[in-house]
């Protein structure tokens, strides 16, 4: 039963992450290649990023979604925020 539990938890968390990739590829990358010559994912990985905590992302995501017109539901930015997260921040 335990296995079945995990099993269960790491499936919505793929899918949650796949989910969360989608969403910011579609409405982020535009913007963040604008601004790094084409390289919009090292917005995440540069030295002196300015995201430091959980709570920091979940305020830089929101508030990128507000920049950018973008209407996600709280679970759709949850689903961005978890996959930054894992993706790049580690937090």
């Amino acid at each position: 039963m335990r296995y079945l539990v995990a099993m269960i938890f790491l499936s919505v968390s793929a899918t949650t992450l796949a989910q969360g990739k989608q969403l910011h590829d579609a409405n982020c990358m535009q913007c963040h290649a604008s601004l790094t010559d084409g390289k919009a994912n090292s917005l995440y990985t540069r030295d002196k990023r300015g995201v430091k905590s959980l709570e920091g992302l979940n305020k830089r995501v929101a508030n990128c979604a507000i920049a950018a017109g973008v209407n996600w539901t709280p679970d759709q930015q949850k689903q961005v925020v978890e996959y930054l997260n894992s993706e790049f921040y580690k937090f």
